[in-house]
């Protein structure tokens, strides 16, 4: 498993990197560009959200039907060209074209389908969180160095480290990845919008919106109020996020056991939504330096008790010929949520002042009550734990039994995988059990 997931990971750590880096700098360094608005820093900041989320669900569909491996390489080169522009912008404009061309290479899907095909749903968990890992791991080392680096060398540098990271991910992608393997399935005349009724996928894709929202938003606030209200250095901003991700990558680790290990899905999505509830009132009605910083612990616990778990619980609701489309669209809401939250955020950023912390204080309370409705949004989705998944040899089976399972009662799905020679059986335990189905299909 390792051995396909690694350079995966390495890839989508290394575009997450990319950026990343620019967020705990990239709102004070836009209103210092010519033509800069607060709207516009806004969009800036969730700019590349914005064409992310316009193009994730065709990219998954391409994905799906061309391959994996082409796509993502198409992005990766968006995402440099978007990168170079970035660093070579003078005003707000260039700046802002730059961010949505970032944004229009949309693999993140993409690659979360490919970790779906290459490993077993069994390990699937194991290798998101793995994914998930290393997406912290990024977002832990752009904490620290992109103020430190932006300090020394100027914003354009990180933009430029943004390039190169694009270009070495297509090295490895063409040269470490291996191809996905080739799958036969029964779903070619099932309706291509079929998995929108689907009540569990529906509930993530809220939830990858609202997560997102609120983590641009923190970051539109964080670094202005800490710069501009408690009178820090931009380099200085590394000493605040690393206390904060130390603690977030300790949640870390305990969430994704209890979710992966425990089947305790529902219980640690709904303790992270508590967190993010708990982080905005402080946000909201902090006095003082400290209690802001208690504010930036409490949202990256809630942050990180998320993201390993996130896409790998999605995936799960997925067929197999529709991984690319059902992540796409999760990964399309929830870069809209990262626009909106950086939307907003410009929207009340209309003065750095008196009346900023009073529009902070109304809109941590509109952001409380959303996470209470969340909180009860999450407890009407159906466990996950109760699908298994049964592997069996192609030649321990009879192909004209196979067809049988389409009408057998608690068969969630079945494929066949040429590429190791093997039927998968996907099934919902309260219904039926592995004897049962291996007795229909040899």
């Amino acid at each position: 498993m390792f051995k396909q997931v690694l350079p995966l990971s390495l890839i989508i750590s290394f575009r997450f990197l990319g950026l990343f880096i620019v967020l705990p700098v990239l709102s004070v360094y836009a209103l210092s560009l010519p033509g800069s608005t607060p709207v516009l820093v806004g969009i800036v900041i969730g700019g590349f959200a914005l064409t992310q989320m316009i193009f994730q669900v065709p990219f998954g569909m391409m994905s799906d039907m061309l391959g994996r491996k082409g796509t993502i390489i198409t992005g990766l080169l968006l995402f440099a060209i978007g990168s170079i522009l970035c660093a070579v912008s003078t005003d707000i404009l260039t700046l802002l074209l730059g961010r949505f061309l970032q944004g229009a290479g949309a693999i993140a899907a993409v690659i979360s389908a490919m970790i779906s095909d290459l490993v077993k749903e069994e390990q699937r968990p194991k290798a998101m969180a793995i994914m998930g890992g290393f997406i912290a791991g990024s977002f832990a080392l752009a904490m620290v160095f992109g103020p430190i680096i932006s300090g020394f060398f100027g914003i354009g540098s990180l933009f430029w480290i943004s390039t190169i990271l694009a270009l070495a991910s297509i090295y490895i992608i063409v040269k470490v990845v291996p191809d996905s393997p080739k799958v036969t399935h029964t779903y070619h005349n099932v309706g291509k919008l079929e998995f929108l009724k689907k009540r569990e996928i529906l509930i993530m894709n809220i939830s990858n919106f609202l997560q997102k929202s609120f983590m641009t938003f923190a970051f539109m606030i964080i670094p202005i109020i800490l710069t501009t209200t408690y009178s820090w250095e931009i380099s200085e901003l590394w000493k605040v996020y690393i206390p904060a991700m130390i603690a977030g990558i300790l949640a870390m680790g305990p969430a994704a056991v209890l979710a992966q290990k425990k089947g305790k899905y529902k219980e640690v999505m709904s303790l992270g939504i508590v967190f993010f509830g708990l982080s905005y009132f402080v946000f909201g009605n902090s006095s003082t330096q400290t209690l802001f910083i208690v504010a930036i612990i409490l949202f990256f616990i809630g942050f990180n008790m998320h993201e390993p778990i996130m896409q790998s619980l999605t995936a799960k609701y997925a067929k197999v010929h529709e991984r690319g489309k059902v992540l796409g669209l999760f990964n399309s809401f929830g870069y809209f949520g990262t626009f909106l939250g950086g939307f907003l955020g410009g929207m009340y950023l209309k003065e750095i002042d008196g009346s900023f912390t009073n529009s902070l204080h109304q809109i941590s309370i509109v952001l409380l009550i959303a996470c209470i409705v969340w909180l009860v949004i999450m407890f009407l989705m159906a466990n996950p734990n109760k699908e298994k998944n049964i592997y069996v040899d192609l030649e321990e089976t009879k192909n004209d039994k196979h067809s049988i399972l389409d009408q057998t009662d608690g068969i969630q799905e079945w494929y066949i995988n040429n590429t190791e020679n093997i039927l998968v059986v996907k099934y919902n335990d309260d219904k039926i059990n592995e004897e049962t189905i291996k007795s229909i299909i040899k």
